[in-house]
């Protein structure tokens, strides 16, 4: 079972720049500081070069217990892909081979942390990587991504 807890706040992102929705696993919702499988709750972010937004907390009841063991008799991990549906970034402290596959394929990052650290911490980080050079597949999210063009980089040749 799970249940969502939204909040509406009305300031967002200046007009034209698209927020990145930003997903960390947290047992207390102050710090990163869970792994995926086992995590009580997700916090979901709205993150944006000069600023970010708390959204909306997912809480489970049926974690992980951490133990290695797969059990084919119920997913635990389906119905936390389904809540975090939209997020392009996923947070937590691990994430196991077969989940982080299945992230994937539903169009999101999972970027494991070695320490917990506090969740706004993060969202700095992220904003660091927004305000400076991000990757390729965040630029094609954030609709900033431009082709290189290698025709500038061969001079015309004269025959």
């Amino acid at each position: 079972m799970s249940r969502t807890l939204r909040l509406v706040e009305p300031a967002g992102p200046a007009p034209g720049e698209k927020p990145l929705r930003v997903a960390i696993a947290s047992n207390d919702l102050e710090r990163l500081d869970a792994h995926f499988g086992s995590a009580r709750q997700i916090a979901v972010y709205e993150v944006w070069k000069t600023g970010a937004r708390f959204v909306e907390v997912h809480q489970f009841s049926n974690s992980t217990d951490q133990k290695g063991r797969h059990d084919d008799l119920e997913d635990r991990i389906g119905p936390k892909l389904e809540a975090l549906s939209g997020c392009t970034l996923v947070f937590a402290l691990a994430v196991g081979g077969p989940s982080a596959a299945r992230m994937v394929r539903a169009g999101m990052h999972p970027i494991k942390r070695k320490e917990p650290e506090p969740i706004s911490a993060v969202i700095e980080q992220v904003q660091v990587m927004l305000n400076g050079n991000p990757p390729p597949f965040l630029r094609k999210v954030l609709g900033t991504y431009e082709k290189p063009d290698f025709t500038a980089d061969f001079e015309e040749e004269e025959v």
